[in-house]
């Protein structure tokens, strides 16, 4: 049996601070051990590797998270605690404070975008907003 895939994030000595931030943040999140050099966690059932390996490197947007959300709640909430000491961006887009890159998308986005007499003007609604609006979308 293939064993599970899962990322390593490097941070520069705060692997332990970014993995209690997310754990604070999803729900379904817990620190699995704990070293001076690598934490692993566990967010929404997925594992992670947090990496203190210095500051050569640096999170871009080529990588990024994907956090589905159901609700305008849902989104208010992963964008305003992810946002928290990071940066906004456009169309669901954001960094963290330690310039990890999410995206917080509505699901009924995907529905949106598939009607084929919308979508032009859904792509035209959301390249204009930084977090997303589920009922500006519906309204396009």
């Amino acid at each position: 049996m293939a064993k599970p895939i899962y990322a390593c994030l490097w941070f520069n000595g705060q692997a332990r601070e970014a993995a209690e931030f997310y754990g604070s943040i999803f729900k379904d999140s817990k620190i699995l051990a704990d070293t001076p050099m690598v934490v692993t966690f566990e967010i929404n059932g997925t594992k992670f590797m947090g990496l203190n390996g210095g500051p050569h490197f640096k999170f871009n947007e080529a990588v990024s998270f994907v956090v589905d959300c159901e609700t305008q709640e849902e989104i208010d909430h992963y964008w305003n605690r992810l946002t928290e000491g990071g940066q906004e961006s456009n169309c669901g887009w954001l960094k963290d404070k330690f310039g990890v890159s999410w995206q917080i998308v509505p699901t009924i986005l995907a529905k949106l975008m598939s009607d084929p007499t919308r979508a032009a003007r859904v792509t035209k609604a959301f390249m204009h907003m930084k977090k997303m609006d589920i009922e500006k979308l519906k309204e396009a």
